[in-house]
């Protein structure tokens, strides 16, 4: 059985409380018709996440965090862990981003140790997994990719989890690699799954896209074979790009 699509918004470091009105307004666009192909979710900074319960409840669309912690609790200015980020109204939380990668040295035990903190708090953790410009040039992507799932992800199986590829140097560039690119990885991403789970359960982890996905591109992407969704950067900010986004699987 295909897994329900999941398209993700990731606002990063955008928004303020006026921000919430684009929540809103994409809960007035996303008609019964497609919440029956597709599951909606945005990440909006943790500033935003207790002023959107109400009106993401309202719209039937799930909330995520951006980032957490591997504690519970502790002596971690600026952190928060993954069950305030539940408290607060997080479904979701993701974890493992190029920008946390990259910008935050975080590593694959430190993404690991993440995602299993939020399981634990009953948080789904979508675990971002790519390769840079440079390692996509020497060749060794599908390495990366595979090192980066068996290292990053939960030790114990779980179907509830999310993978999201995202190719660094597609993330925010506006390029995108190729369909045939996208379909070689994400083909490798599910044997790789298969291969660490059984096909039970990682035939049932959805596999997300993500990289410049934009109304544009959107439908091409979507309806490749083990592309279960999409993590969506830039576009996720404003209802109609998003939503656009979305109805590529009406």
């Amino acid at each position: 059985m295909t897994p329900h699509p999941l398209i993700a918004g990731n606002w990063k470091m955008n928004g303020l409380r006026a921000s919430l009105a684009e929540i809103a307004q994409l809960g007035a666009l996303y008609q019964p018709s497609l919440q029956q192909k597709t599951e909606l979710l945005i990440c909006p900074p943790a500033t935003l996440l207790i002023g959107a319960q109400e009106i993401a409840a309202r719209a039937k669309i799930a909330l995520g965090g951006q980032n957490c912690h591997f504690l519970e609790y502790g002596p971690h200015t600026g952190d928060l862990s993954a069950l305030m980020l539940k408290d607060a109204g997080a479904s979701y939380v993701i974890v493992g981003h190029s920008e946390r990668r990259h910008g935050h040295q975080e590593t694959d035990a430190v993404v690991q140790a993440k995602a299993e903190a939020a399981l634990k708090a009953g948080v789904t953790p979508i675990i971002c997994v790519g390769e840079t410009g440079a390692q996509r040039q020497a060749g060794v992507a599908l390495a990366v990719v595979e090192e980066q799932i068996k290292a990053s992800l939960p030790a114990e199986e779980s179907s509830t989890i999310v993978v999201a590829y995202e190719p660094v140097w597609a993330i925010g560039t506006g390029v995108t690699p190729t369909l045939e690119e996208i379909a070689e990885l994400h083909a490798f991403a599910r044997d790789t799954l298969n291969r660490l789970f059984g096909s039970v359960v990682g035939d049932n982890i959805r596999l997300l896209y993500g990289g410049s996905v934009s109304p544009a591109n959107a439908k091409d992407i979507l309806m490749l074979k083990n592309v279960n969704g999409a993590l969506v950067g830039g576009a996720s900010l404003k209802a109609e790009d998003f939503i656009a986004i979305a109805r590529a699987y009406l």
